[in-house]
């Protein structure tokens, strides 16, 4: 017997009847279509379904869609606003830090989890940041360059303008 739940998807507060054994990675995929949440290893090993659930990188195939009850679940398709592409998918273009693009999606998620904490990150802890994202393509090379790349886009807008001729 199914449980009804409301969760916030991308912005839009949905209402499903899900069985308890429902993973959310099925409810994204299956029931609402949302296909760029990749299924990658069935393990929870890959981060290829990685979602914003409240904010925080989740791996979709490790939590129940009951438990996001109330919630707010970002995909991938939801990081573009108003036909503009959010800067870490910028980044990842502009940077070649993608090729079969299977991973991409989990490491998009992934990367805007970590930037909202870690805005001007080194490295070291991107790397460290994106260890639960396997990349059979890349190399990881140009994904560190991507995520360095978009820290400073955000780092750069965020920045308060200063009207000409005053001084901070």
């Amino acid at each position: 017997m199914g449980q009804a739940i409301t969760v916030t998807i991308n912005g839009a507060k949905q209402t499903k009847d899900v069985e308890p054994t429902q993973l959310l990675v099925e409810l994204l995929r299956d029931t609402l279509g949302l296909t760029g949440t990749h299924v990658g290893c069935d393990t929870s090993q890959c981060g290829a379904c990685t979602v914003l659930v409240d904010g925080r990188a989740t791996k979709s195939c490790t939590i129940l869609a009951v438990q996001t009850d109330g919630a707010e679940v970002v995909t991938v398709e939801g990081l573009a606003k108003n036909g503009e592409l959010h800067p870490v998918q910028r980044a990842f273009a502009s940077e070649h830090a993608l090729q079969c693009g299977f991973c991409t999606p989990g490491l998009l998620i992934t990367a805007v989890d970590f930037l909202a904490r870690n805005p001007t990150p080194t490295d070291s802890e991107i790397r460290h940041a994106i260890e639960g994202n396997l990349c059979r393509c890349t190399g990881y090379h140009n994904i560190v360059n991507a995520v360095r790349s978009a820290a400073e886009m955000m780092t750069t807008t965020a920045q308060p303008k200063v009207a000409a001729g005053v001084k901070r």
